[in-house]
């Protein structure tokens, strides 16, 4: 385990955020044409709706244990990973290189291409599609995604539910109205250091704002 932590947040030259915890995931291979320009947004909690514990590093790094849990018996043998997890206090955990492929998008389609893992970087919120997000999953989400804009030719920006829909449900109308924010952070200029900001920031829920200022 490699501990990161520097300002601002880069994606090296070897596909590494310089920021969080670099765990390694098994669950990875070669990108096919070395593509990186699409970014799907997840959410992930385990057990389900249950955050904190290491119910989803055991997961990406295939030592599940199906005894701890009932959920845990059905999807322990799976072989998944993220390039990214931000956890509900903001911390960062990476588990694939960005040049390399991490199986999260499985079955999937984005705007006539199929096998979206080829070709995007997938980011697992803590979270569930029935609870709104954390303000510092916001800020490492919106300082996250302006790095790889830096580092990668980024064309869009997505959630697991508009690539495979019908089949995925997340990250949910809780991610401060999912299709308003991807929406905002599409339209931005990409060579704009500020887009990514002003979109996450502009379109917080009322509720989320006052949160903050309590």
């Amino acid at each position: 385990m490699r501990l990161i932590n520097h300002q601002p947040m880069l994606i090296s030259n070897a596909g590494y955020a310089n920021q969080g915890v670099h765990i390694p995931s098994p669950n990875v291979d070669a990108r096919p044409a070395h593509e990186v320009s699409l970014i799907v947004i997840h959410n992930i909690s385990l057990p389900p709706s249950q955050y904190g514990g290491n119910g989803i590093v055991e997961l990406f790094t295939n030592q599940l244990n199906p005894d701890e849990h009932p959920y845990y018996a059905e999807i322990y043998t799976r072989k998944v990973s993220a390039h990214f997890l931000i956890r509900r206090d903001g911390h960062l955990i990476q588990f694939v290189s960005c040049l390399q492929r991490a199986w999260h998008a499985g079955q999937s389609n984005w705007q006539g291409r199929e096998r979206c893992n080829d070709f995007s970087v997938g980011i697992e919120l803590e979270g569930s599609d029935f609870e709104a997000f954390e303000l510092a999953q916001y800020e490492t989400l919106k300082n996250l995604i302006t790095a790889l804009k830096l580092a990668y030719p980024i064309t869009a920006i997505t959630g697991h539910s508009d690539i495979a829909p019908g089949r995925k449900t997340d990250p949910g109308d809780f991610l401060t109205g999912q299709k308003l924010l991807l929406k905002a952070l599409n339209a931005h200029d990409k060579n704009n250091k500020y887009f990514v900001f002003m979109a996450l920031f502009s379109i917080f829920p009322l509720r989320l704002r006052r949160k903050r200022c309590r």
